[in-house]
């Protein structure tokens, strides 16, 4: 992968190159095999990080980002929609939660500790003047490690809402 990766570079066809969801064992043999062969590294690693999803992004991860600068472009900083309060009393008719194919969505959404933490999340945002949604996506993106932030909305509403959360 990292020679295939390298000569794409060298040809023009790619400007770098990264990784997504890998562990942070494999993204350090990437590195060792790009220096030890004059190649070139991966330069950012695509993770998922919000609230509840944590310990790769700030455990697994911290030395990668320390050593090499390895950038990120997170993605699901909402949590599959969870923070955004819309699960808060259930699961709504019409949400994707209900989509044949997503009934993982409902085992992870569905469990109290993390209903419970919402409401309170979303008490903070209502202090601060914003959505939860805001929040959440303001509290990936103040991260250090955190280069850019994927929000996958999904109507014209959502991207202006995510978009004020440059201001939370």
């Amino acid at each position: 992968t990292v020679r295939a990766m390298h000569l794409l570079i060298q040809q023009g066809k790619i400007l770098y190159w990264g990784t997504s969801e890998w562990p942070a064992e494999k993204i350090e043999e990437a590195y060792r095999i790009a220096d030890s062969n004059y190649l070139t590294p991966p330069t950012m690693e695509q993770p998922e990080y919000n609230m509840f999803n944590r310990h790769r992004f700030e455990t697994e991860y911290a030395s990668l980002f320390e050593d090499y600068g390895l950038g990120t472009t997170i993605w699901s900083p909402l949590a599959s929609g969870l923070l955004t309060g819309k699960y808060n009393d259930g699961i709504p008719p019409g949400s994707r939660a209900t989509l044949s194919g997503m009934e993982w969505m409902q085992d992870r959404i569905l469990k109290e500790e993390r209903i419970d933490a919402v409401k309170k999340l979303q008490v903070i945002a209502g202090d601060l003047g914003c959505s939860i949604a805001q929040l959440a996506i303001a509290w990936c993106a103040k991260n250090d490690n955190v280069s850019t932030v994927i929000t996958g909305a999904t109507k014209v509403e959502q991207v202006v809402e995510n978009l004020d959360a440059l201001e939370v």
